[in-house]
């Protein structure tokens, strides 16, 4: 039986993708580097800020001193910016609702940094969450299962009653090196193929599908 729920943040829960395109052009123009349409950074964003900032540079301008002073641009902009363009996607909210009404427990595995994570989940949701977990310091990023194990841990459940909800293939593959069920949405920054290829045990179209699934399973 299915009693915690576990979210992804960007692409599954908000579409962020525009501030965080926003805030990333802004430190490339300052360094006088190109930019990126924003469609571009769907392919850039899923495994943290530093290597959003990493990828959206050229490549032959990556040395650690470069990263680090684009991210911290990147950053100074998107701390003032994260929310100009940022809300949840249709039909999340009412699901959260009726997750807590139905008893289930529900946390956010991100790897967004603590900090921003909580600053949107609070923005957007409130309190609503049993726990936030962002990228931490100790804690290697998503796939790796060892945070996302830690909230399980701390919710009272198991990975067996866990599902955890992406829309991309390094959320599925978190979910099998967690050993928990992984439900992969089509609303977000990657496709169905990508989430099926990296291990989804299921695929969900809509938020209002995702109740269904855990119900059957």
């Amino acid at each position: 039986m299915i009693k915690a729920v576990l979210f992804d943040l960007d692409g599954t829960l908000v579409n962020s993708l525009t501030d965080l395109a926003d805030s990333t052009n802004f430190a490339l123009e300052k360094l006088g580097y190109p930019t990126h349409e924003t469609e571009k950074y769907k392919y850039f964003v899923g495994d943290g800020i530093p290597m959003l900032i990493k990828r959206a540079l050229p490549e032959g301008e990556r040395a650690k001193e470069t990263q680090a002073r684009c991210l911290e641009l990147f950053m100074s902009r998107y701390r003032e910016h994260y929310f100009d363009k940022t809300d949840a996607y249709d039909g999340i909210k009412e699901l959260l609702l009726v997750l807590k009404s139905e008893g289930f427990k529900i946390a956010v595995i991100s790897n967004k940094a603590q900090e921003m994570a909580q600053k949107v989940v609070s923005k957007v949701f409130g309190d609503i969450f049993d726990s936030v977990a962002g990228k931490r310091e100790g804690y290697k990023a998503k796939p790796d299962p060892a945070l996302m194990l830690e909230i399980i841990g701390e919710l009272g459940v198991t990975p067996e009653e866990c599902v955890l909800i992406g829309d991309s293939g390094m959320d599925m593959a978190a979910a099998v090196n967690a050993k928990v069920t992984g439900i992969g949405v089509t609303w977000g920054f990657r496709d169905k193929e990508e989430l099926l290829c990296n291990g989804a045990d299921y695929i969900a179209d809509t938020p209002a599908q995702i109740l269904n699934i855990i119900k059957e399973i």
